[in-house]
């Protein structure tokens, strides 16, 4: 097979190899990079995938894009380098797991792609003798995973942003505690207000200097990585390789579900895809009506990584079914709803639906959940509602995507017990915080990149 080249999904620029893809992060058109080719795994290397090690299936996975950009030996030292912890897999009730992918350094899922991705780009900017200055909006966990995975690295420089009103004290302290080489502003407004002054200096002339790229899930090197825990799941858990499995990702800027959709297009067995989202409800409201409509401002719900109007990683999804969707939400050719809705469920569960999950599933499973799993397993619990048939013998997975401390208020108010720290978390309370405060104005954010305002 050809080496594999990624393309803008705006269609506007010239297609580039993964190193530059990875370390652009946003294509110059300001589109999202895509795979012209989704390599397939054989059924006899996924078969051979049951009882293996985290570390060997990154490996496998990653090398059918990577082979020919990283030695073999070089990226097996880095997936094991990033994926030196464990990844529960916690049977609940029939055949439904949780995979709690909160066991990493920040106790979120972002670690899985975020580490991947640091150690990929330092690869290649240590080939080059090159530095990059990457710029990054969160919502939540992607902020103290990209600020844990890229803390200490000479070459790289990390500013991040995120809504002043809409992490929690935890998730801030993950960021702003560190120091170095890792800044934190926080903005008087929403993720997207972060996710769009991010996204304008990426494509602004003057700061074409700074050499500046993403970490978000924009990026193409978060995806491929996020990709590998649902082979993970499948293996572990399939009764026999032809066994399909359901997936339930609880979704804000879908870089998760996209990782989900390109395992899918690997060749992993998939029934099916469950999208579960907040309040937010642009999404199920595209796939039942086929109108989209971004939501502005984002509704701030408890499960706050997940308070997203417009997830960028959309455009992808809709170039994966055929369409196109610029970086503003505007559809210029329409993707195959039919395949869309027959591949994939989205639901929505409000916050009052949230917190009843997460008493439940202690109440009848001692399942522990924080919102954003809540959101998950409640949108497992609709989906099986609304859908006929006997779903005991069915294999489902729902992602877990954070550790419940992160959340120790709504865990005291809705269960009353404080969710017990993992080593991740313990000690945070006592550092000492560093990061600025701006208005939401895209002009004092320049000002402050090009060195005016400190």
């Amino acid at each position: 097979m050809d080496k594999i080249v990624y393309y803008s999904t705006n269609m506007q620029s010239p297609e580039v190899s993964f190193r530059d893809a990875l370390l652009k992060g946003q294509a110059p058109d300001k589109g999202l990079y895509m795979p012209a080719v989704i390599p397939s795994l054989d059924k006899s290397l996924m078969g051979d995938f049951a009882g293996q090690e985290y570390p060997d299936i990154a490996y496998a996975v990653l090398y059918a894009f990577l082979k020919d950009e990283v030695p073999p030996e070089k990226l097996r030292e880095l997936v094991d380098d990033a994926y030196d912890y464990d990844v529960p897999l916690e049977h609940v009730t029939d055949r439904k797991y949780v995979m709690r992918l909160d066991q990493g350094p920040t106790a979120s899922f972002k670690d899985f792609a975020a580490r991947m991705m640091g150690r990929l780009m330092n690869y290649f900017l240590e080939q080059e003798s090159r530095e990059l200055y990457i710029l990054t909006a969160t919502s939540g966990d992607t902020g103290s995973a990209i600020a844990n995975a890229f803390y200490g690295l000479d070459n790289i420089k990390v500013l991040i942003l995120f809504p002043e009103k809409e992490v929690t004290p935890r998730q801030r302290k993950q960021m702003t505690t560190l120091g170095k080489n890792v800044e934190v502003i926080a903005i008087d407004g929403k993720f997207d207000d972060c996710q769009a002054m991010v996204k304008k200096a990426f494509g602004d002339p003057d700061l074409q200097d700074l050499n500046l790229s993403s970490a978000n899930s924009i990026n193409i090197g978060r995806l491929l990585p996020q990709a590998v825990y649902y082979f993970y799941a499948w293996a572990q858990l399939a009764a026999n390789k032809d066994q399909k499995a359901t997936f339930v990702i609880p979704s804000g800027n879908f870089g998760d579900m996209m990782g989900g959709m390109i395992a899918w297009n690997m060749g992993l067995p998939v029934d099916r895809m469950v999208i579960a989202v907040n309040e937010n409800d642009e999404f199920p409201v595209f796939l039942q009506s086929g109108r989209y409509e971004k939501i502005v401002p984002s509704k701030n719900c408890l499960s706050s990584a997940m308070n997203v109007g417009h997830p960028s990683n959309l455009a992808r999804l809709v170039d994966l079914y055929g369409g196109r969707m610029d970086e503003k939400g505007n559809i210029s050719q329409m993707p195959d709803m039919e395949a869309m809705r027959r591949d994939m469920t989205s639901v929505s569960v409000s916050d009052a639906e949230t917190k009843a999950t997460i008493a439940k599933a202690w109440e009848n499973f001692r399942l522990l959940l924080e919102p954003h799993g809540a959101v998950g397993w409640a949108g497992l619990e609709k989906f099986v509602l609304a859908t006929p048939g006997n779903h005991k013998e069915k294999l489902f997975v729902v992602l877990e995507t954070a550790h419940p401390a992160k959340f120790p208020e709504q865990i005291q108010e809705i269960l009353n017990f404080d969710p017990e720290l993992p080593p991740a978390l313990q000690g945070l309370e006592d550092q000492k915080e560093h990061y600025h405060t701006m208005e939401h104005d895209y002009e004092s954010f320049k000002t402050h990149l090009l060195g005016g305002e400190k």
